[in-house]
């Protein structure tokens, strides 16, 4: 008996589509592939995105310190300018106080 023997229905399907569907299954494959290739891209560039968003920041708050650091320098040199300047023109001396004598002028 001929008519008696069961066939799995994947393995009908398989057949099938090795025998009379092979574009339709390779097309299927190329949508698959495709669709993961995007999820994948996607995820890529939200992650690239966030991390050039983080650097961004790091950037910001490391150009406020180098402001920061110009207007101490800027400070600082400042005392120094009106040290040379009481040398120079004035011709002041810088005193160590251990070494002071003190002189009381009537």
């Amino acid at each position: 008996m001929i008519g008696n023997e069961r066939h799995g229905l994947i393995g009908i399907i398989g057949n099938d589509l090795l025998r009379h569907g092979k574009l339709p299954l390779l097309l299927l494959i190329a949508v698959l592939v495709s669709a993961v290739l995007v999820v994948t891209t996607t995820h890529q560039t939200r992650r690239l995105t966030a991390e050039r968003e983080q650097m961004v920041l790091e950037k910001d708050a490391l150009d406020i310190e180098w402001r920061n650091l110009i207007l101490e320098e800027n400070a600082l040199g400042d005392h120094s300018r009106v040290e040379s300047i009481a040398t120079e023109k004035l011709q002041m001396q810088h005193v160590d106080p251990s070494q002071e004598n003190i002189v009381v002028q009537p």
